[in-house]
């Protein structure tokens, strides 16, 4: 299902009883960080949060909107999350056709990939209203201040779209951007993603760079401008796959650049070569805050917007949050992905605590000795899986989702003069726990059962288990003994 909007899925998410609609007054400056975050933390991510009343503006503001498994299924149109990683397991699981039947068979799967391009329309909602030059007036929009020390009030789910200088390469990554004036942000971008390096190609070049971020529309586009896609995937491609019909783009009406049709607001403008202010500190999903430093000045050429758009914004900070949700959306849609690339990889779990880049837990089907440190290593020469901190390797029959039982199996299986590696590299721009800005050192923890072949000198003791006889003779008995049938 493809929404045409914002308030297409607004309306989705209140028949499903998932939205509060708040009419009290309140104030951007904090205190819709604080109902959020309570809400966010309460049983199973509480409710989606309409507040319509937000003082200094006029525009409604919707948050926790993705932040339950239920939601982030609503938001990609379907019932379960697992279903999109399942079609998308199925477009990848082609073999070399024997014949012709099985040919037409792969034209067919392939083109649900390539059904979908963005297609350009000459007119959008998002521009039935366009404010330009004075009119620009970036405190008319519910932007919130959402931790008390952070350097100001924060934009914090756009869709930023950018365009390289030397290939013409598109990206719609997800920056957040600190409001410094009326028409004015601070741009951050960190150095390892896709829209810093379309800005140091404008940079070295002396050019003035064209930037579009787009707010709300399709939930499905807010989704891609996230997800880790492979090079050459463009984020309007992989949305219109998810949503099943195409992304329309409509031309900006300031700048050089296309943005989603149904976006609610759009801010146009430049970014000057060279230009960069101080932005931060801001708190982050770390739980902590991270530090001010330089970047990019963003500077609004136009604002355009929908007769009643909805404005959509997220907080960040210490888990469980709603950022939380749409990062579990990605490690299971993107696991077949990474099977292909590592056919041993049985499953994956990047735990709440571990804030998506701290911890990853992986079980493997484990063939031959020490592949547990070859996964490690591969994981770290992967992707955005290079800034995983701590790495835990179990066998195939550990279920990686339940971390009590992960963690079982390090203190059972593991010795760690012998079973852990110590690696330096690239980590998170946000760890401050790293010694150098971006650059640390990160673990792994092999806790797979030893072999001989390991250095393994001893047998390895057999798993205490109850006999499968002995299991289905109780489960036949077990509420003629008095107990409920789920104890």
């Amino acid at each position: 299902m493809a929404y045409t909007g914002l308030a297409d899925f607004v309306e989705t998410l209140d028949q499903a009883g998932e939205l509060l609609r708040i009419k009290l007054e309140v104030s951007p400056e904090l205190e819709v960080a604080e109902i959020t975050d309570r809400v966010s933390k309460s049983k199973g991510g509480g409710s989606a949060l309409l507040f319509e009343n937000v003082a200094g503006s006029e525009m409604p503001l919707l948050i926790n909107a993705f932040g339950s498994y239920q939601r982030m299924s609503l938001a990609l149109g379907v019932k379960d999350i697992q279903e999109v990683a399942e079609e998308i397991g199925d477009l990848i699981k082609i073999k070399p056709p024997q014949t012709i039947f099985e040919k037409v068979q792969i034209l067919s799967t392939l083109s649900k990939l390539t059904k979908f391009p963005p297609k350009q329309v000459r007119n959008g909602s998002c521009q039935e209203i366009v404010l330009t030059e004075e009119k620009i007036d970036l405190d008319k929009i519910p932007i919130i201040k959402c931790w008390p020390e952070d350097g100001g009030k924060y934009v914090t789910l756009p869709q930023v779209i950018t365009k390289g200088l030397e290939h013409g390469d598109r990206n719609v990554g997800m920056y957040r951007m600190q409001k410094i004036d009326k028409r004015t942000f601070a741009m951050h971008w960190q150095i390892h993603h896709d829209g810093a390096k379309h800005c140091r190609e404008y940079f070295q070049a002396g050019k003035q760079m064209p930037v579009a971020v787009a707010i709300g529309g399709d939930p499905v586009m807010t989704y891609a401008a996230t997800a880790p896609l492979p090079t050459g995937i463009e984020e309007f491609l992989f949305a219109g796959f998810l949503r099943k019909s195409n992304v329309t783009l409509v031309k900006c009406k300031t700048v050089d650049l296309s943005v989603p049709a149904d976006a609610d607001i759009v801010f146009e403008g430049y970014i000057e070569p060279n230009q960069t202010c101080l932005e931060g500190p801001f708190g982050d999903h770390t739980g902590y805050y991270s530090l001010a430093d330089q970047y990019p000045v963003f500077h609004l050429t136009a604002i355009t917007h929908r007769q009643n758009p909805i404005y959509q914004t997220i907080i960040v900070g210490k888990p469980p949050m709603e950022d939380y949700y749409m990062g579990k959306a990605t490690e299971r849609i993107f696991l077949p992905l990474l099977k292909t690339q590592f056919p041993e990889l049985v499953d994956m779990n990047l735990p709440i605590f571990g804030i998506f880049h701290n911890f990853a837990f992986i079980s493997i089907d484990k063939r031959y000795p020490f592949q547990a440190k070859k996964m490690m290593h591969s994981f770290w020469g992967f992707g955005q899986l290079m800034f995983s901190k701590i790495i835990v390797v179990v066998d195939k029959d550990v279920n990686v989702q339940d971390t009590d039982e992960v963690w079982f199996r390090v203190g059972s299986s593991v010795d760690p003069k012998r079973d852990i590696t110590f690696v330096d590299g690239p980590v998170d721009i946000l760890d401050h726990a790293a010694p150098l800005l971006g650059a640390g050192s990160k673990m792994g923890i092999d806790a797979t059962k030893k072999w001989p072949e390991e250095g393994f000198q001893r047998e390895w003791p057999e798993e205490i288990q109850m006999s499968e006889e002995m299991t289905e003779f109780v489960d036949k008995r077990w509420e003629s003994y008095g107990f409920p049938s789920e104890l």
